[in-house]
């Protein structure tokens, strides 16, 4: 690959997915963390009054970066049911 403007493109997109994936982790951290919590207080797994609002903000928050916010509802409610099936383990369910 020659093309000094494609490899700069592609170097920022490796960076920003290198981000992505930091923050994902840290945010997994945390949600095993509530995981753990919810275990211990018999709380459910899942709480869709939560993740109706979770997802209603980050609708909002897309159509203000210009983000299509069909994808950005997909990619939380795959993260959401990745979090609830962590829970239901961590709960023994």
């Amino acid at each position: 690959m020659s093309d000094d403007v494609l490899k700069r493109y592609r170097k920022s997109i490796d960076n920003i997915d290198a981000a992505l994936v930091c923050l994902l982790a840290e945010r997994f951290k945390v949600t095993q963390a509530v995981g753990a919590y919810k275990a211990q207080t018999g709380l459910p797994a899942a709480d869709p009054g939560r993740e109706e609002a979770q997802i209603a903000r980050l609708r909002a928050l897309a159509l203000d970066a210009e983000l299509d916010p069909e994808f950005s509802e997909k990619f939380l409610r795959f993260i959401i049911d990745e979090v609830i099936r962590h829970h239901r383990a961590a709960k023994g369910a």
